[in-house]
């Protein structure tokens, strides 16, 4: 595998031959076959970019809390404190938690619908395997696949090999 890298950095990548390709890789021109795809697959890991972290909730809701809008609100509540304003500092800081509030549960439907929305466009690839065309999750794609496209098909992604 590395093998293949260093020769595509060191040369055209468009010269090399598919022969050679297919026997750097281990495979044939029928494809692999669902054994070796398999093994692969536990060898490689899947086919996809690690998710992104997820904060906490906690945190999620302390960042609301982060903004410089916020921080002039806060001193403003201080100092009507310090003058014994005591109504408008209620008045701030109900302003400034309902805007925490407000932003963490907006923020969350948020995080739903990229989730959503990333399951909707997961990448699906047809391969050639053991001589049969297949349809694939895109995270099941191996080194050694031949995919096969058609007009119009969007390119899987490769991710780590």
């Amino acid at each position: 595998m590395q093998e293949i890298k260093t020769k595509i950095m060191e040369s055209s990548w468009h010269d090399i031959g598919i022969d050679p390709v297919l026997e750097k890789l281990g495979a044939t021109s029928a494809g692999l076959n669902q054994q070796e795809a398999e093994e692969r697959l536990k060898t490689h890991g899947p086919n996809r970019l690690p998710e992104p972290q997820k904060r906490s909730n906690i945190t999620r809701f302390l960042l609301q809390f982060h903004n410089i809008l916020i921080y002039v609100l806060l001193g403003s509540a201080i100092i009507t404190a310090a003058l014994d304003h005591w109504i408008d500092t209620f008045v701030i800081l109900a302003v400034v938690l309902a805007n925490a509030i407000i932003g963490f549960i907006q923020e969350g439907k948020a995080e739903k619908a990229m989730d959503a929305i990333r399951q909707m466009l997961a990448p699906h690839a047809s391969v050639l395997r053991g001589g049969e065309r297949y349809s694939i999750d895109g995270g099941k794609l191996v080194p050694g696949d031949i995919v096969l496209l058609e007009a119009g098909d969007k390119v899987p992604p490769i991710c780590g090999c």
